[in-house]
């Protein structure tokens, strides 16, 4: 290793690479170009992993969402067409007979109007469980989330969004205990959450009992959400819950209308799928390209090995073992092959920025974040490095093989 500290060492290179400026920057463009590619698309598939995990950063993911629609067949002496109230039967039913769940999150949801100061407006209210901040995590700016008392003693109570506590709220206003008028009863403000990204979003949350006084609702739920523990098979959930369902409400076995749902789980497989196969390509293509552009540094160290064939034969004959000419050649290679790819890792991380100055600001980003962790520059360095030494090889033993007489005598 004591001649990677000689100046003569580097001296050579320099002068190597002094006499062959054009034909060194064309060979180097190649080796930055693929990692350029490599770290631009690995970024940018980290900036769609990272928007899309912001999308569904609410939610369990590995959930489905279930609620009664129409019969499409007649069955056990009931029309078709019949309406299906799912109930909190149906929840207890779910938890005890069909294996896998985590949580079971019954809902109900209606239109109401909400009344402060002479403002009134018409919003989406939520009757709710505590359970569901375990599922659809709430991002709290003030105040809590309905809890177990409040349940039990039906309080009025209510959780509202930032953009609500906007309309009817000062800026500088704290609204925990203040009223709100919901349906010409007042309710206590005890919380405001920040929407998230998922689309399904909500105005308001109230206690599940009090929303049942209010619509008199009873024991019919709207939709439920169910949860699969973290090694359950979601769609395997999905299918036992819905035929345990139709069992329970007399629906025909093979009626795909009466219960209606939405996979999460299966969505995010998806994505992850589509996710892995993005970075999977982008590892190839880089690779390949990166592959490409060493061949072509080894295909001018040989051109390079046979102009400087005399050179050879005169350290040779001046006592150069063939090791010392083999290291200098693959050394020139490796050097060739990093500075090549530290300006691609310089290029695409100014290009990342760029990206995420563009495209990686504000709620509905598409890309979030886009960059490339730490480990992944020092896996690509050390490809390079990889590739560069066994590339450098073939020069180098070309190199070696001169006869020091016939070189001095061409």
């Amino acid at each position: 290793m004591k001649f990677l500290f000689e100046r003569d060492t580097w001296q050579e290179i320099y002068e190597s690479v002094r006499k062959n400026k054009m034909r060194t920057f064309i060979t180097v463009i190649g080796v930055t170009w693929g990692i350029f590619l490599l770290v631009t698309l690995l970024g940018c598939a980290r900036g769609m992993e990272n928007s899309f995990n912001r999308l569904f950063g609410d939610f369990a993911t590995n959930s489905v969402f279930i609620w009664g629609q129409s019969t499409e067949k007649a069955f056990q002496g009931f029309q078709k067409g019949k309406r299906v109230l799912l109930n909190l039967n149906d929840v207890e039913s779910i938890k005890k007979e069909i294996n896998g769940i985590e949580f079971v999150v019954p809902r109900n949801r209606r239109n109401g109007t909400i009344i402060r100061n002479f403002q009134s407006g018409d919003f989406t209210i939520n009757g709710d469980f505590p359970v569901l901040d375990k599922v659809q995590k709430k991002n709290l700016t003030l105040g809590r989330f309905i809890n177990q008392t409040d349940i039990t003693e039906k309080r009025k109570v209510i959780v509202i969004s930032e953009e609500i506590y906007k309309q009817y709220f000062d800026k500088k206003e704290n609204p925990i205990g203040e009223n709100l008028e919901l349906n010409q009863i007042n309710f206590i403000v005890i919380g405001v959450f920040k929407n998230g990204n998922i689309g399904m979003t909500s105005d308001i949350h109230i206690p599940f009992t009090t929303f049942q006084q209010i619509y008199n609702t009873g024991q019919d739920i709207g939709m439920m959400m169910v949860t699969g523990k973290s090694d359950s098979d979601i769609k395997q959930v999905e299918i036992d819950t819905k035929l345990l369902l139709k069992n329970l409400h007399n629906i025909h076995p093979e009626d795909t209308r009466a219960i209606g749902g939405f996979n999460l789980g299966k969505e995010f497989e998806k994505m992850n799928g589509f996710l892995t196969g993005m970075q999977f390509l982008t590892w190839f293509v880089g690779i390949a390209t990166l592959i490409a552009g060493v061949f072509a540094i080894g295909n001018i160290l040989l051109i390079t090995v046979k102009e400087r064939t005399k050179e050879i034969g005169i350290r040779r004959a001046i006592g150069a073992t063939p090791l010392m000419i083999k290291r200098q050649i693959i050394l020139e290679a490796v050097t060739l092959a990093l500075v090549a790819g530290f300006l691609g890792i310089f290029g695409g991380g100014l290009v990342l920025i760029v990206i995420d100055k563009i495209w990686g600001q504000g709620e509905d980003a598409v890309l979030v974040n886009p960059s490339v962790s730490i480990p992944i520059i020092f896996i690509s360095v050390g490809i390079l490095v990889i590739l560069g030494t066994l590339i450098g090889l073939i020069p180098a033993t070309k190199a070696t093989q001169v006869n020091p007489i016939e070189a001095l005598n061409s």
